[in-house]
């Protein structure tokens, strides 16, 4: 596929060329403004290249992990790799085994390629024994980015909010419109969520240090999940009855309504890893953002739309 965009040779002739994968995505996307801000040239890698606007800044090239020469003339030229590639949850023949694969391919061609310095975008707790295939995968891939031997930061979220974001948008959303919310267990397992700006800012900062580092992403707040599906529910001005359920109860319930949405709303892996504390952290909060603040400022508008993971990824 020929190149959109900026003319490769200008793109690359200053120095200031970064690489970011997914720059029409959600995480991706955030920081790509962040770096056009700074002043920096912005090549992207993507799976859907056909998505690109025509008017993009973003120099375009394919996200494709089966050409791994292709990918390595991609990334040369490049100061920094930021990294944001994975997949949520299996569907078809992409699972996690497969994107930990990927991921390594992608950092082979940015060693050979001569980046001098990646940004990962990781996960909290991370652990290559964990029962959760998403947790176990993440870990994996830090493993092979330390095994570059690139210079590198690792940045570990929880839950992101703020953009076009997934999972605060449609609670608010279904507490717009259903009578009852079911929230499973005890609903005291906490959630450290980030705005996706304060991810944003943590990567393009980390892109000019030097040396290895691994950091949490997190905000400032630190909600059980039935207090913020509470302060949602405030904000949105929901009637909304939220009530608990049996842990086990929610996976099928969260199935059943993804079945009529056509989407996947939370994954059994999901639930029981945030009924695990994984969706928080103890440390200092790196991130700015509040978010019942942010809740507060977007009432109006939160819940509004829908946001389908599958329409947005696998249609």
């Amino acid at each position: 596929m020929q190149a959109r965009g900026p003319d490769h040779a200008e793109a690359t002739g200053n120095g200031t060329l970064d690489v970011v994968t997914g720059s029409f995505s959600y995480s991706g996307s955030a920081v790509t403004r962040r770096l056009l801000a700074a002043g920096r040239q912005v090549r992207t890698l993507t799976g859907h290249p056909d998505r690109a606007p025509l008017d993009t800044p973003v120099e375009v090239r394919p996200l494709d992990f089966a050409d791994p020469a292709a990918l390595t003339d991609s990334l040369r030229g490049a100061h920094t790799l930021y990294n944001t590639y994975w997949v949520r949850f299996a569907r078809g023949p992409l699972d996690h085994a497969t994107a930990v694969a990927n991921s390594r391919t992608l950092f082979q061609a940015a060693r050979e390629a001569g980046v001098q310095r990646i940004v990962h975008v990781s996960i909290t707790h991370p652990d290559p024994d964990s029962p959760y295939p998403y947790f176990r995968g993440k870990a994996q891939v830090e493993q092979a980015l330390a095994g570059t031997g690139v210079p590198h930061t690792v940045l570990r979220p929880a839950v992101l909010f703020g953009g076009d974001g997934v999972l605060i948008n449609n609670i608010a959303w279904l507490l717009r419109r259903l009578p009852v919310f079911a929230v499973g267990g005890s609903g005291r397992y906490r959630v450290r969520a980030v705005h996706v700006d304060d991810l944003a800012r943590l990567c393009v900062e980390a892109g000019a240090r030097a040396g290895d580092e691994v950091l949490d992403a997190v905000g400032p707040d630190r909600p059980t999940f039935e207090q913020l599906v509470r302060a949602v529910a405030a904000a949105v001005g929901s009637r909304s009855l939220v009530v608990r359920v049996p842990g086990a109860a929610l996976p099928p319930l969260s199935a059943l309504l993804g079945a009529v949405l056509r989407d996947s709303l939370l994954t059994a892996d999901e639930y029981r890893a945030m009924a695990d504390g994984l969706a928080d952290t103890e440390g200092p909060a790196t991130g700015r953002i509040s978010l019942q603040q942010w809740l507060t400022e977007h009432r109006a508008v939160l819940g509004l739309r829908y946001a389908n993971e599958l329409q947005r990824h696998f249609r």
